[in-house]
Formats: C-alpha cells, sequence, structure tokens
C-alpha cells in the first residue's frame, strides 16, 4: 500500500472542494481499499469532517463503500476517462488537426485520429474528426471509443505493441462477433495485427460496421513512438473501388504528420 500522505489543505480553494478532490486522488494511488481512518491519516483531516463529504461521494458513485472501506466507483472513472480526452482534444497539435484537414479534403472522405487512453483491455478513443462532406458519410463524436481488433485504427495501435502485448490482449479482450464479416479468430488476427505492422498500414472492411471501410496509418513523434492513429473512414463501395489511391494518401499523410512531429523515418523492431 502506498505510504503518500497528502498535505494539509491551503491556498483560497473552498475546503469541502479541495477535500473531495484529495480524497479521490488518494484512493486513485491507494492499491487497495481504504478505511476512514487511513483516509483521515492521509487527508490530515479529522473522521468527522470526511464523513459527510464520502457519503456524498457513495451517493453519486464516484467512491464505493464495502465492508468498512472506500475505493474509487464508476462515476471516476467516467469522469476520469472524460478529462482525459477532453486534455487529449485541446492538445492535439495543430499539425494533427493541419494534416487531418488536407487528407480530407483531398479524398472527399471523413478523417479520424485514434488513440489509446489507459483502458484494460484497451480501447480506441477518437480525439480528432474532421468529417466528409459527402451525403453518406461516417458519423463519429469526439470522445467516441471503438474496439481494437475490428477497426484500422485500432490494429495500427495494435501493432505498435510487443508481440507479447498483442497476445495477451487477444486473451483478455471480448473478441465479439459483431457481424458475420467481424474476424475474431486470435491467431487469424495476430497475423494481420503483425502484416499492419510490417506494411505501416491496415484496411478493414465491413468489420465493425457493414458497409463501411476505414484504412489508417500509424503517427509517429520524435521519440519514434506511435502517438495516435490516422484513420480515413467512408461506404465500402467508394473507398474500396479506389483502394490503391486512397492508401497512398493516408500513408502520405501520416507520414507528414509524423515528420512535423520530429519523426525521421526510423521503425522500432518488435519480437
Amino acid at each position: 500500500m502506498s505510504n503518500m500522505t497528502t498535505k494539509a489543505v491551503s491556498g483560497k480553494a473552498p475546503l469541502s472542494v479541495s477535500r473531495v478532490l484529495q480524497i479521490l486522488k488518494v484512493l486513485s494511488l491507494a492499491e487497495q481499499p481504504i478505511g476512514l481512518a487511513e483516509l483521515s491519516r492521509r487527508l490530515a483531516t479529522p473522521k468527522t469532517s470526511l464523513i459527510g463529504l464520502l457519503r456524498g461521494l457513495v451517493d453519486m458513485n464516484y467512491i464505493v463503500f464495502s465492508d468498512g472501506t472506500y475505493r474509487l466507483g464508476g462515476s471516476a472513472f467516467e469522469l476520469a476517462n472524460q478529462v482525459l480526452s477532453a486534455r487529449q482534444r485541446l492538445h492535439m497539435g495543430d499539425y494533427v488537426r493541419q494534416g487531418m484537414n488536407a487528407l480530407s479534403n483531398r479524398s472527399g472522405e471523413t478523417v479520424l485520429y485514434g488513440i489509446t487512453t489507459g483502458e484494460d483491455p484497451p480501447v480506441m478513443t477518437y480525439v480528432g474528426v474532421v468529417e466528409s462532406r459527402s451525403a453518406i458519410r461516417i458519423s463519429v463524436g469526439i470522445g467516441d471509443r471503438s474496439q481494437l481488433y475490428c477497426t484500422a485504427g485500432g490494429r495500427v495501435l495494435l501493432a505498435a505493441m510487443s508481440d507479447e502485448e498483442v497476445r495477451q490482449y487477444l486473451k483478455t479482450a471480448p473478441l465479439n462477433q459483431i457481424n458475420p464479416q467481424t474476424q475474431t479468430d486470435p491467431d487469424a488476427l495476430f497475423e494481420l495485427i503483425r502484416k499492419t505492422r510490417e506494411e505501416d498500414f491496415s484496411c478493414v472492411a465491413d468489420q465493425m460496421i457493414q458497409g463501411i471501410t476505414g484504412m489508417a496509418a500509424p503517427v509517429r513523434d520524435s521519440s519514434n513512438e506511435v502517438v495516435g492513429a490516422l484513420i480515413m473512414a467512408g461506404p465500402t463501395s467508394r473507398m474500396m473501388g479506389e483502394e490503391t489511391t486512397l492508401r497512398s494518401m493516408v500513408l502520405e499523410a501520416a507520414h507528414g504528420i509524423s515528420n512535423s512531429l520530429g519523426h525521421h523515418g526510423r521503425r522500432e523492431a518488435h519480437r
């Protein structure tokens, strides 16, 4: 268990607000549920001053009380995901936005930017969207999430992991048969992910939504890490009819964004 003790609150923030945030912070750092006495010690706050705040947080499901101890609840995790998505959205660099706009203007299709945000098993969160002007297009909102195994962007993000991490994901993630085209065989998916890594590109048709195809390529920064997936998505009939051209566009745009972020063409070898 962590031995962290939170300093007494100072500054101009209302004491109750500061204490609520400190409660959530302490519980987020704890390796196991914490009792009232331990919370009081870590927060340097009397138990009588915490009880009312804890009750309110329990009522709102920000924390859960069980067997005399407290732990984070579902509302806290939902808020954490929303805050993280907002941070990623607000701090997504101008280079990424410019590259997305240019690709959408050039191709006429919807362009997305997806990242993983720490869930276990991981999922892809869309933190950038440029919608197609076409009457027939895919509609995705910032903050929406998709599974990794059945999407082009997801396979690009999986390809950035080691073989061991990919195998662990395929063991633990729910590989649901979303529609008849969805590939759910772990061995087949593993080979598709390795192919994605070799080609720096993924094309997935009709596996998450019938009639919709996604094409994706990785975006890397100056550290050579994959920081996101650049994705083009649209109707399968339109996308597959121009597959070669659109593939080149996606790769060129992803490379351009990566270069703008300081990447110089090196790729990591995975085992």
